[in-house]
C-alpha cells in the first residue's frame, strides 16, 4: 500500500498549528506483526485441548452427512519424518475442508503395530541384556514387542498432533489391539472357509550361517566382489506357438549375464524386454592372445545391440557380423546343463519382464523363481510353463547347499558356514562355472564388486531360497463366485483415482500380480490361525472351531494362539494329535489390509467404505493394494470410493532425503525453528501429486508468504476495530462500484476454494487465497481505500461500505484458510471475536449470495484495472526519477483510443470521471482524454491502446490527508484542509468536545 496521510501536517500545506494526528481512523489491533509461531502453536493446542474442540465438532455435526478418509496406519517405530507429516498434514487438510463444507468428517488416527522392524529392535535390546531370541519364550517376547510398539504409538500421536492434525487422538485405532487382532483372525478364516488358502512355496532372503529367513530391514548392502558369468542358452528350433525360428536363428544362443553362477543350475527362463532392439550377431574372429577364447568363429549369439560391443569384449571376440535384427517373443531355449542331465531337459521359455534393461549384461535376465524376487514374479506370470506338482523348484536347503536331488551338485555350499572363510563363496559357484566350460557354454567370466545384501547380524552374505509358504490364490474360483483377482479388478473400474494415472498402475499390478504370499516365519504379529492335518498341508475348515480361535482371540488377543493347546481349539470333534498349529505370522500387509474391517465397519461414527484412502504412490503395492484383495476377498468391492495419492518428499535438489546425506529435515524440527504453519502453507503451494522438494530455501518462500497473508489479515482486523455489523452495514445495491466488485470476486473465490477443496487441489486453493491477499486486496482494493478508511467520517457511506466489504472478506478468508492455516486463523479470529469457548474451526465455509455475482460490472473493472496498470506504471518512473515523492501529487492525463475505456469508467461511476479516475490512481486529481498522446507518453507493451502524460497536482495540499485540491481552506474553520477533511474533523470535533 501507498502514500499514507500524515500524522505531522505537511511543510507546503497552509499554515497551521493543529496536529491532525488524532483524528485519523487509523487501524488498530492487538494481532501482532511477528506471528511467534514455535511459541504460540503449542499453546492453541493445549486450548482446543481444554476446549475438546474435537468431540464438539462431533457433536456439532450430528445429523450431517457422513464423509470419512480412513487413516493408512503408519509404523509404530521412530519418530516421524518429513514424508509421514506431509501424509498427515494432507490429510487433516481434507478432513477439515470437508467439515466446513458442511459434513460431519470424524478422523480416527491409527497405527500398524506389528512386523519385523518392532521385532528387530526388541531383539536387540534382549540381545543387549545377554539373551538370544531363540532363548525367550514367545509370550515374552511378544508382549516386550507390544509394549516397545505402545511406547512409540504415544511418541508419534504427540508429533502428529504438534502438526496441528485434528482427531480422535484419545481412542485411535491399533493393529495389536485385541479387537484388531480378533477382527484380522476373522478376515483370514474368511479366506480359508473360501478355500482360497494354500502351501506352496517362494523365494525368501535367507541366511545359511543362521539359517533363518530375513526381510529387508534385517540386510545391509556391503561391497562384495562377485564372480560373473556371461553363458550361452540353445535356441530351439520351434517357438512357443508351435512356429519355426528364423532360419538365421538356427544353432544360435541366447547370452545372459549373472553375479550368481550357482543360481544357473535353478534356470527355468529367461527375461527380455519388448522395448529393446535385439540383434542376432556372427563371430569372425577371436583375439584372446596367450588364453583361447571360449567362444569361435561362425558362432551364432543373441544379444541387446546396445550391449553388444560389451558383451563381444568380454568374450575376446575380436571380429563379428550382425546378422539379423531378432524378436525373442515365443522363443523358446534349451538349458545349458540339459546335456549333463536329464534333470535339465525342460524347455527355458523367453518371458517379456517390465524389469530388463540394456544398461548392463546382455539385455537377457537369466531367471530363477528360487533365487530371486524378480525371477519369481515372471516365473508366476507364466503358469503354463509350471510343473503342476512343483511351480517353484526346491535347489537349495537351509544350510545353503544344493539339495541332494539336484544332480552334480548336491551338498555343494553357496557360502562357507564357519572358520576363518564363513561367509565367503563356497565350493558351489566354482563347480557349476567348471561344469559350464565342460558343457560348451561359459562364454566369459570376471570379477566384480557391487552393493550386496548382507545379514545386519552375521555380517555374512544371503541368498534368496525357495521355501514353504502360505498363499493367497488368486485366480481359484470362490465360494461366492468369480476369482479374487476378478473382483478386484472390479473394484478398482468401481473406484475415483486421484490422479488419474494411479488407476492404470494399480490396475496393471493386479493384473500382473501373483498369488498373494501372506506367511512370515516370524513372532510378532497375528498368527495363520489354522490347523493342518500332521504330515501334510492339508487345512482344517470348520465353521466350529474357527469360533472358538476367533473367542479366545477376543479375548486374550493373538497370544491365545501360542499359549493355549490345541484341545482348546478343536474340541471333542477333532483328535489334536493328529493336526498342528500352524506358527507363521501373517504378513503385516495382511493386518493394515483388515483395517477396515475393525475401524470402520462396525463402528458407528465411522462408515464403509470410506470416501477416501490417502496415501504416498508407494502404496500402490502396498496398503491400497492389500486393502483392496482383502476387501474384494471377503465382500466382493473395494473398501473405499475413492483413492488420492501424493508423491515422495525430495531434497531441494531432488535427491532422495538421507541421513548419510545430511539432508533431512523433520517436521518437528521445522516447527521448532518455523513454526508448522509454515510446513502446513508449503505443503498446500504444491502439486502433492507429483514428487515435492523441501529445503530451507524453499521454506523461506513459504515465511515470505505467510508474512504477506498474516499482513493482510492483520491490516483488515486494524480497519474492522469498532465495526459493528447492525450500524455499519451497507446493503448491496447501495453500494459503490468498486465494494461491488470486491464482492463479485468473493462471488469467484467462493466457487473456486469450494472446488478446489472438493478436488483436493489445495494449490488452487492456495494460489487463489494468496493472490487475492496480495494482487486484489493489499496491492488494489485497500491501497484505494486507503484514504477513505482512514480520512472519511465514521459515518460516510463510502467508509461504511469499505467497512461491511472487509467484514465479508475477513469472515471468508478466515474460514477457507482454516484447513490449511488452523494456528493463524484461530488466532485472527479470537483477535476479532474474542471468546472462551468459540473457534473459528466450529465454522462451515460462509454462504455467498448469488446476487453478488456481476459479470458485466467485472468485465469493467478488468477493463479498468489494465488502465490502472498504466497509470502506476507512469507514477513509479515519476517516483524513481525523483519528479514526485508520493502519487497524491500527480494529476495524471491518461490517453485512451479505445472508447471501452471511458465507458467502463462512466458505467462504475455516479460522479466525474475524472474524480473517480483519481480515486483508484490515488492521485490527487487525473484526467481522461480521449485520444492518442505524444510519443514521449507512458506506454505498457500489453496495453497499447492507454498512454499516460505526468502532471502536477494543482492547489495546496491538505495537512491530514496529503491530497492537493484548490478547495484547500474553503471551510475557514480549517485553512488547512479540503472540505472533506474540515467535515470529518468537524465531526471529530463536535462528538469529542
Amino acid at each position: 500500500m501507498t502514500d499514507t496521510p500524515s500524522t505531522t501536517g505537511a511543510t507546503d500545506t497552509a499554515a497551521t498549528s493543529r496536529d491532525y494526528k488524532n483524528t485519523l481512523f487509523l487501524p488498530t489491533t492487538e494481532f501482532p506483526m511477528r506471528a511467534g509461531l514455535p511459541q504460540r502453536e503449542p499453546e492453541w493446542l493445549e486450548r482446543w485441548a481444554k476446549l475438546d474442540l474435537y468431540k464438539r465438532l462431533r457433536a456439532e455435526s450430528a445429523g450431517r452427512q457422513r464423509w470419512v478418509l480412513h487413516d493408512g496406519p503408519p509404523y509404530a517405530n521412530g519418530h516421524i519424518h518429513i514424508g509421514t507429516g506431509m501424509n498427515k498434514i494432507l490429510k487433516d487438510m481434507v478432513v477439515r475442508s470437508k467439515q466446513m463444507a458442511g459434513f460431519d468428517a470424524p478422523y480416527r488416527p491409527g497405527w500398524d503395530c506389528h512386523g519385523l522392524p518392532i521385532e528387530w529392535k526388541v531383539e536387540q535390546n534382549f540381545r543387549a541384556k545377554g539373551r538370544n531370541k531363540d532363548d525367550i519364550p514367545v509370550q515374552e517376547f511378544r508382549a516386550e514387542c507390544r509394549t516397545y510398539a505402545s511406547e512409540w504409538v504415544g511418541v508419534q500421536s504427540s508429533e502428529f498432533q504438534r502438526l496441528g492434525v485434528s482427531g480422535e487422538w484419545d481412542d485411535p485405532y491399533t493393529t495389536m489391539a485385541f479387537e484388531a487382532e480378533a477382527a484380522i483372525v476373522r478376515e483370514f478364516l474368511s479366506f480359508v472357509d473360501q478355500g482360497l488358502v494354500y502351501c506352496g512355496s517362494a523365494p525368501v532372503m535367507w541366511s545359511p550361517v543362521e539359517k533363518t529367513a530375513l526381510a529387508e530391514a534385517e540386510v545391509e548392502y556391503q561391497d562384495k566382489v562377485s564372480s560373473t558369468i556371461f553363458v550361452r542358452f540353445p535356441v530351439r528350433g520351434v517357438r512357443k506357438d508351435g512356429s519355426a525360428i528364423p532360419k538365421s536363428c538356427i544353432g544360435a544362443h541366447v547370452v545372459i549375464w549373472t553375479t550368481t553362477p550357482w543360481t544357473i543350475p535353478g534356470n527355468r527362463a529367461i527375461c527380455y524386454s519388448p522395448e529393446i532392439s535385439y540383434g542376432l550377431y556372427k563371430v569372425t574372429g577371436v583375439d584372446g592372445g596367450d588364453f583361447t577364447p571360449w567362444a569361435m568363429p561362425g558362432d551364432l549369439l543373441i544379444a541387446a545391440d546396445a550391449l553388444w560391443e560389451e558383451t563381444a569384449k568380454a568374450a575376446m571376440i575380436g571380429n563379428w557380423e550382425r546378422v539379423d535384427s531378432i524378436d525373442p517373443t515365443g522363443f523358446v531355449c534349451s538349458h545349458p546343463l540339459s546335456e549333463l542331465d536329464r534333470f535339465w531337459s525342460y524347455p527355458v521359455p523367453l518371458l517379456a519382464g517390465d524389469h530388463v534393461t540394456d544398461e548392463a549384461g546382455t539385455g537377457f535376465v537369466h531367471t530363477a523363481p528360487s533365487h530371486g524376487a524378480e525371477d519369481y514374479v515372471a516365473w508366476m506370470s507364466a503358469p503354463e510353463w509350471h510343473d503342476k506338482d512343483a511351480p517353484v523348484p526346491h535347489m537349495v536347503d537351509e544350510n545353503g547347499a544344493y539339495y541332494p536331488h539336484v544332480p552334480v551338485f548336491a551338498g555343494l555350499n553357496i557360502i562357507r558356514l564357519d572358520g576363518k572363510k564363513q561367509g565367503q563363496d563356497g565350493p558351489a559357484n566354482k563347480a557349476v562355472m567348471d561344469e559350464l566350460i565342460v558343457q560348451g557354454k561359459l562364454l566369459a567370466r570376471g570379477r566384480l564388486e557391487h552393493s550386496y545384501p548382507h545379514s545386519w547380524r552375521s555380517k555374512a552374505p544371503v541368498i534368496f531360497r525357495n521355501t514353504p509358504q502360505w498363499f493367497v490364490a488368486i485366480d481359484r474360483p470362490m465360494k461366492s463366485g468369480g476369482t479374487l483377482r476378478e473382483k478386484a479388478l472390479k473394484g478398482i473400474s468401481e473406484t475415483s483415482f486421484t490422479p488419474k494415472i494411479a488407476e492404470n498402475r494399480i490396475r496393471s499390478m493386479v493384473e500382473q500380480r501373483p498369488d498373494w504370499l501372506i506367511s512370515r516365519q516370524r513372532a510378532w504379529g497375528v498368527p495363520l490361525t489354522m490347523f493342518v492335518e500332521k504330515g501334510t498341508t492339508r487345512v482344517l475348515n470348520d465353521p466350529k472351531v474357527n469360533e472358538r480361535i476367533i473367542d479366545a482371540v477376543v479375548a486374550d488377543g493373538a497370544d491365545a494362539w501360542f499359549e493355549r493347546p490345541a484341545a482348546d481349539f478343536l474340541g471333542s470333534e477333532y483328535d489334536a494329535d493328529a493336526y498342528e498349529k500352524v506358527t507363521d505370522i501373517l504378513d503385516v500387509w495382511f493386518d493394515s489390509g483388515c483395517t477396515h474391517a475393525f475401524a470402520l465397519e462396525p463402528r458407528a461414527d465411522q462408515k464403509w467404505p470410506a470416501d477416501l484412502y490417502l496415501e504416498g504412490s508407494d502404496q500402490h503395492r502396498g496398503w491400497f493394494q492389500s486393502s483392496l484383495l482383502e476387501s474384494a476377498g471377503t465382500r466382493g468391492r473395494a473398501p473405499y470410493d475413492a483413492v488420492l495419492t501424493h508423491g515422495f518428499v525430495m531434497a531441494g535438489d531432488g535427491r532422495k532425503m538421507s541421513k548419510s546425506l545430511g539432508n533431512t529435515l523433520a517436521p518437528i524440527e521445522i516447527g521448532k525453528k518455523y513454526g508448522i504453519e509454515i510446513l502446513r502453507l508449503w505443503a498446500a503451494a504444491q502439486d502433492f501429486t507429483d514428487d515435492l522438494r523441501i529445503s530451507e530455501e524453499i521454506l523461506q518462500t513459504s515465511v515470505d508468504a505467510y508474512r504477506k497473508m498474516r499482513n493482510t489479515l492483520r491490516y483488515l482486523l486494524g480497519a474492522l476495530h469498532g465495526f459493528d455489523e447492525t450500524v455499519e452495514h451497507v446493503p448491496h445495491d447501495r453500494m459503490p462500484s468498486l465494494e461491488r466488485f470486491m464482492l463479485h470476486r468473493l462471488h469467484e473465490l467462493d466457487g473456486v476454494v469450494r472446488d478446489g477443496y472438493a478436488a483436493y487441489d489445495f494449490k488452487k486453493v492456495y494460489s487463489a487465497l494468496f493472490n487475492f491477499c496480495v494482487v486484489d486486496l493489499s496491492a488494489f482494493y485497500l491501497d484505494i481505500r486507503k484514504d477513505s478508511l482512514y480520512c472519511d467520517r465514521p459515518d460516510d457511506d463510502r467508509r461504511k461500505a469499505c467497512r461491511s466489504v472487509m467484514h465479508e472478506i475477513f469472515m471468508r478468508l478466515t474460514a477457507w484458510l482454516a484447513p490449511i492455516m488452523p494456528f493463524t486463523m484461530e488466532e485472527a479470529w479470537l483477535s476479532r471475536f474474542p471468546s472462551e469457548d468459540d473457534s473459528v474451526h466450529l465454522r462451515t465455509f460462509p454462504k455467498t449470495p448469488g446476487d453478488w455475482q456481476d459479470g458485466s460490472l467485472a468485465e469493467n473493472w478488468r477493463t479498468i484495472r489494465r488502465l490502472r496498470r498504466v497509470v502506476n506504471g507512469a507514477l513509479e518512473v515519476e517516483r524513481r526519477e525523483k519528479r514526485i515523492g508520493s502519487s497524491l501529487e500527480a494529476a495524471p492525463r491518461v490517453h485512451v483510443t479505445d472508447a471501452a475505456y471511458r465507458a467502463a469508467l462512466a458505467a462504475e461511476t455516479n460522479g466525474d470521471v475524472d474524480d473517480f479516475l483519481a480515486e483508484i490512481g490515488i492521485t490527487s486529481q487525473a484526467y481522461l482524454v480521449d485520444g492518442d498522446a505524444s510519443g514521449e507518453a507512458f506506454r505498457l507493451d500489453d496495453v497499447a491502446d492507454v498512454a499516460v502524460v505526468p502532471g502536477r497536482a494543482e492547489g495546496a495540499k491538505c495537512a491530514r490527508s496529503w491530497k492537493y485540491s484548490t478547495e484547500i481552506g474553503a471551510d475557514t474553520r480549517y485553512p488547512d484542509l479540503s472540505p472533506r477533511d474540515a467535515d470529518a474533523v468537524a465531526w471529530w470535533d463536535a462528538t469529542h468536545a
